[in-house]
């Protein structure tokens, strides 16, 4: 009996149109994430990007499994991009990629970017995989994860000593936090306007956040709102989009209670916010995820910048600090002018809407 095993068949792309067959890969993968869902593509199609959807094969198995978008630079060039993708079984395919990927790309795609949803401290990630080279990434690449298959006596344990006594002074006060979908929008929506415009964060229309609140639940993934109340007002919220065993915490903010206290008396902050991420981990937990990323804190500290603020906030519920690389391949000669462009044309962004070059987080 001869011990020569046979090399392994090369990968290729199947492209594929059913929503909820597409979701149920991308679910069971054991790296995966929320953006590689069916939902967050037709979400970023309001924003005029092009989502196709793949399964990744070897012979007859599926190994993985594929959302690229396609975003358009100018007339006749584009880029291609899977957020937080692929979703994998084995993050050693990723390296064999490159040859499919380029069957599947047009002429006027230009350059390629993936990011694999594999996180590890900085220091272990590697520079290069294969042909693919280690880039910036569009999406927070530094953040936060929480364990949740640890017991809640256990999860409040690892809590800043601050964040649990703002637990108890929450509960005490009687801040209700609430989850759900549409029926919580517009109370979300105030509070993400509000925050967005006090740090100068910019949005997406709000048609974008809608079609991924009702696409992101339909064909195996799941979104939904989570909003603390004090005494009948929203005062912090988030928006999660989930797949598989993860729930990301997209977006959110708070706001001041701005309402009289007792005799016209400022009143005292009841603690909504440490409420609202306390609470969304136990939510989530109840839903059967067993991990909760808080999606993004700073990669450079800087206490006089707003995001600092963001996370000491983040960092008080326990979690371990992260990175999410990206991984980019060239599929043109213009790669290089091309990329150059982009970090043009992203400083450019902050400089319009915070006065800085610099990158929120």
């Amino acid at each position: 009996m001869s011990l020569v095993q046979a090399p392994l068949q090369p990968l290729r792309l199947q492209e594929l149109h059913d929503p909820h067959a597409y979701d149920a890969v991308v679910s069971r993968m054991p790296i995966t994430s929320s953006l590689q869902g069916w939902g967050y593509g037709e979400a970023r199609r309001v924003l005029g990007q092009e989502p196709r959807r793949y399964l990744i094969q070897r012979g007859d198995d599926t190994v993985g499994a594929l959302q690229l978008l396609r975003k358009r630079l100018i007339p006749g060039l584009n880029v291609l991009y899977a957020p937080r993708g692929p979703a994998l079984s084995d993050i050693n395919i990723l390296s064999e990629l490159a040859a499919p990927l380029r069957r599947v790309a047009r002429p006027t795609d230009t350059l390629l970017k993936l990011e694999p949803p594999f996180a590890r401290p900085a220091h272990l990630i590697p520079e290069y995989l294969g042909p693919f080279k280690r880039v910036e990434a569009d999406q927070p690449e530094h953040t936060i994860v929480v364990d949740l298959r640890q017991d809640e006596k256990t999860l409040l344990a690892k809590l800043h000593s601050m964040a649990r006594r703002n637990v108890k002074t929450a509960q005490k006060n009687g801040v209700e936090v609430v989850t759900g979908r549409e029926d919580l929008f517009e109370e979300f929506w105030e509070i993400f306007s509000a925050t967005n415009e006090r740090a100068q964060l910019g949005a997406f229309p709000r048609a974008y956040y809608q079609t991924m609140l009702r696409e992101g639940a339909m064909y195996g993934g799941d979104c939904y709102i989570v909003l603390a109340r004090h005494e009948g007002r929203a005062l912090a919220g988030g928006f999660f989009l989930a797949m598989g065993g993860s729930t990301d915490y997209l977006f959110g903010g708070s706001v001041k209670d701005d309402r009289p206290g007792v005799d016209g008396a400022e009143r005292k902050d009841a603690r909504a916010p440490t409420a609202f991420y306390w609470e969304a981990m136990l939510d989530a937990k109840a839903r059967g995820y067993h991990t909760f990323d808080f999606w993004g804190i700073p990669r450079q500290l800087d206490e006089s910048k707003h995001s600092f603020g963001i996370y000491r906030m983040k960092e008080n519920f326990g979690g371990d600090k992260v990175w999410f690389p990206a991984y980019e391949l060239p599929l043109s000669p213009a790669a290089p002018l091309i990329e150059k462009a982009l970090r043009w044309r992203k400083t450019q962004n902050n400089i319009r809407k915070r006065g800085v070059a610099e990158d929120v987080l």
